[in-house]
């Protein structure tokens, strides 16, 4: 009798391991349905809930930062902006902890820092701008068919390009400069990760932005279109549509 109920006890305790060790793989597949549903916020619950059950799953880990990123972009308030951004990074930091040569490792730090800087001062800006190119080019190298991450790599140009004259100021004294960034080179980069991705609405509408930036409105113009053909995949793109309207009508006007 005794050994029919250790017998018992064992497998059930079996059955309950294999349950528990299933639980994040779940986790992290339903956080990906309600991702292609346009649930942002749903989708991170389930992907924090994946790394409670499993602090070392890595699909949990780069998909929790990459939801920080994009939800904390769309707050109105920079203080929770910042806080969605820093829990952003320190998912990334885990990430490329638990796998740092693998390119969604590189690609949400890059992403983090990118999103951080555009809120920060001059300072930190800078000082980010190394790194965020380096976790680009990483990601790259990785998987050199990572559409964002040449998106990423495209956005870094174009703002280095844009830097204002404090900006390179701080990066000369304190930094003793930055690599040049190029905005011929940020559409390039555009164009690349469009090639790889072409139903991204966030890459044609910074395509255009640097194309006007470049002085280039045709092309811009014939960007935005394109972008405006296109069914929204992800939450903001709805809102990038709008932008991408505004911004055409803008252009338009000025011809």
């Amino acid at each position: 009798m005794k050994k029919i109920v250790a017998t018992a006890i064992f497998l059930f305790s079996f059955q309950f391991i294999i349950a528990q060790s299933s639980d994040a793989p779940l986790l992290v597949k339903q956080g990906k349905d309600l991702l292609a549903q346009m649930k942002e916020e749903d989708a991170l619950e389930k992907f924090k809930a994946a790394l409670k059950s499993d602090p070392n799953n890595y699909e949990a880990a780069w998909n929790a930062s990459l939801m920080c990123s994009r939800i904390g972009n769309r707050q109105t308030d920079d203080t929770k902006k910042r806080e969605y951004f820093v829990t952003a990074k320190q998912y990334a930091v885990k990430s490329l902890k638990l796998n740092p040569t693998d390119a969604e490792s590189n690609f949400v730090m890059a992403v983090a820092m990118g999103r951080m800087a555009l809120i920060s001062g001059s300072r930190d800006k800078v000082a980010a701008s190394r790194d965020i190119k380096n976790y680009a080019e990483l990601a790259i190298k990785y998987n050199p068919n990572h559409a964002g991450a040449w998106h990423v790599l495209g956005k870094w140009n174009f703002e280095v390009a844009n830097l204002n004259f404090a900006e390179r100021a701080v990066a000369n004294s304190l930094f003793g400069g930055i690599p040049d960034g190029d905005i011929n080179k940020s559409i390039e980069c555009y164009i690349k990760a469009i090639s790889l991705d072409a139903n991204d609405i966030l890459f044609y509408l910074d395509l255009a932005k640097a194309y006007q930036d470049n002085e280039a409105n045709e092309k811009a113009i014939d960007a935005l279109k394109k972008a405006l053909a296109l069914k929204p995949r992800f939450q903001d793109d709805a809102s990038y549509l709008v932008q991408c309207k505004k911004l055409l009508e803008v252009i338009q006007t000025q011809k």
